[in-house]
C-alpha cells in the first residue's frame, strides 16, 4: 500500500527530502564564500619589525603609547591588518641590532623598520663603525626579500661639524645604496621640543610618540600596502 499520492515518480516525502539537501548545500555555498577560514585570514595579517632602541621600545612610557602600539593602532583604524612587532631594546647601538638580527628575525616578519644610530651618535662611536653595522643589517634582510623602512637619526651638532657631517650622511647613503625608501629623522617636529619630550628632553612622551607616528605613517604605509593582498586599499588621511 502506498504511504502518499505519488506524481510523476516522486513521493511527497521525496521531494521534501530533495528541496532540503539543496537548500543545505546552497547554505554551505554561502558560507564558504562569506566567512573565509581562520587560517586564511590570519595568512592577510602583515608582520612588520621595527629594528630599534629606546625610542622603538617605548622608554619611559606605559604599555600601549610606545611606538610599535601606538603605529599598530594608526595601521589598523587605516583598515591595514598589521601586527608590529616591538624589536626595541633601550639603550642598543648599532652593533646590538646587527647582533641580535637572527634573533628578531625568528619572528618571520614581512617587513621592517630599521631605526638604529641614536645611541651611537650620543656615545661618540666613530661612524664608520655605525655605517658597516647598518650596512651589514640591511643586506641581510634584502638577502632574505625582506623590504625595509630606514628611519634615519641627525647627530647633535654639539658633536662637531666633522662628527655630524659624517654621521648624519649614513642613513641617506644606506638607503640609495640597498634601494630603500627613507625617512630622513625619526624624531622629525619632535625633538627638542619640551611639550613633546619626557623630562631627560631625550624620549618622546606619548604626545611626542602620536606625532612621530603622525608623520612617519604614511612612508610606513608606502612599505606595506604592496603586502596586504590585491584589489581597493583604504585611503590614507594626511
Amino acid at each position: 500500500m502506498a504511504l502518499g499520492i505519488e506524481r510523476d515518480g516522486l513521493s511527497p516525502y521525496g521531494t521534501a527530502r530533495r528541496l532540503f539537501n539543496a537548500c543545505a548545500a546552497a547554505a554551505l555555498l554561502v558560507a564558504a564564500l562569506v566567512m573565509p577560514s581562520a587560517g586564511a585570514a590570519a595568512a592577510e595579517t602583515v608582520r612588520l619589525l621595527a629594528l630599534g632602541d629606546s625610542l622603538t621600545a617605548g622608554y619611559g612610557l606605559p604599555e600601549g603609547q610606545g611606538f610599535t602600539a601606538r603605529l599598530q593602532a594608526a595601521l589598523r583604524a587605516e583598515g591595514y591588518p598589521v601586527e608590529v612587532i616591538n624589536a626595541g631594546v633601550s639603550g642598543d647601538t648599532t652593533a646590538g641590532g646587527r647582533a641580535r638580527l637572527g634573533w628578531a628575525l625568528a619572528d618571520a616578519p614581512d617587513a621592517a623598520i630599521v631605526a638604529l644610530g641614536a645611541n651611537d651618535m650620543l656615545r661618540g662611536i666613530d661612524p664608520a663603525v655605525a655605517r658597516a653595522n647598518l650596512d651589514a643589517i640591511l643586506g641581510e634582510l634584502k638577502a632574505r626579500g625582506i623590504p625595509v623602512l630606514l628611519a634615519g637619526m641627525l647627530a647633535n651638532p654639539s658633536l662637531g661639524r666633522a662628527y655630524t657631517d659624517r654621521f648624519d650622511a649614513i642613513h641617506p647613503e644606506l638607503a640609495e645604496k640597498h634601494g630603500v625608501p627613507l625617512y630622513p629623522f625619526f624624531l622629525e617636529g619632535v625633538a627638542t621640543d619640551p611639550a613633546l619630550n619626557q623630562g631627560d628632553g631625550i624620549h618622546p612622551n606619548a604626545a611626542g610618540v602620536d606625532e612621530i607616528v603622525r608623520r612617519i605613517l604614511p612612508h610606513v604605509v608606502m612599505l606595506i600596502e604592496p603586502l596586504t593582498g590585491a584589489g581597493e586599499r583604504p585611503a590614507t588621511r594626511g
